[in-house]
């Protein structure tokens, strides 16, 4: 049988109408085309069809996870799912509708798949010098051959400042370059969230132009409410996340929250542990 291709077009539509895409991952048939090789753990590439609709996604079966020492409870396709339900909590949809289900290889994470778009406006990019041009942010210099370096930028983006404010509460260890798409619609979109949620602080990202900079209206807007469903009442994201999350790591989210609330900017890399992912695309 031909692997279907993913339509960008067809993958961002889906994946903004998050009413439609989650009833279909919940209950479509999983089909599984082949396994996606780059990958550190399994997963595949698969369709899910259900009352005549189909979509492209990504299976992660919690079988196919290896063992992370510094991740000792939980599983990474659990992981993934919560990264999805603190995303859609704080209405800025940066991680594509993601369910955990039963599959061909047992539970796993499936999420729709974001084709990312042949014509997106770069993100990162490498620059001469050691000061970013107008519209860049510094990540740091790479060296591009042996006694030759150059400055390794990320776009301006809001986008990119969203989804920086979204892993300092999701206390995200790898976001690399690979980890967030444009999809065809011009949204944003980050993918790859297993090693989030964390208890010690562990933030590993590319997106550190914004590091001590005021959190803005909108940031805190965000999080004063995502703080509020982070309770543990019934309904509320709290109570979501309980099967998928230690109680102390929803603790941690809650406290994250409370940090960046109370001190009022993008949080600084640390000094304790490495703060840009390695490889960093």
């Amino acid at each position: 049988m031909p692997v279907p291709e993913a339509d960008a077009a067809a993958s961002a539509t889906l994946a903004a109408d998050p009413a439609t895409a989650l009833p279909l991952l919940r209950e479509g048939e999983l089909t599984v085309h082949g396994r996606l090789t780059e990958a550190s753990n399994a997963a595949f590439y698969c369709t899910v069809e259900a009352d005549g609709r189909s979509a492209v996604c990504v299976y992660k079966p919690v079988r196919g996870e290896r063992p992370l020492w510094d991740f000792p409870d939980g599983t990474l396709a659990g992981r993934e799912t919560a990264a999805y339900l603190v995303s859609a909590a704080s209405g800025w949809g940066l991680v594509p509708p993601t369910v955990l289900r039963e599959g061909p290889f047992g539970e796993g994470m499936c999420q729709i798949w974001i084709e990312e778009a042949p014509d997106a406006p770069e993100l990162l990019s490498l620059q001469p010098g050691d000061t970013p041009r107008p519209g860049w942010h510094a990540i740091g210099l790479a060296e591009v051959e042996p006694g030759r370096t150059a400055l390794f930028v990320h776009a301006d983006d809001p986008r990119l400042r969203r989804l920086a404010v979204l892993d300092a509460v999701l206390n995200n260890a790898d976001r690399k370059g690979g980890h967030f798409l444009s999809a065809a619609d011009g949204r944003l979109y980050g993918i790859d969230h297993g090693v989030t949620f964390a208890v010690p602080g562990k933030l590993r990202t590319l997106l550190w132009g914004w590091a001590g900079q005021p959190l803005g209206e909108e940031a805190t807007d965000v999080l004063t409410r995502l703080r509020a469903e982070l309770d543990d009442s019934a309904g509320s994201l709290g109570a979501a996340l309980a099967p998928l999350l230690t109680p102390d790591e929803i603790a941690a989210t809650r406290s994250r929250v409370d940090v960046l609330l109370k001190e009022g900017h993008l949080p600084f890399p640390s000094q304790d542990w490495p703060s840009v992912p390695w490889p960093p695309i």
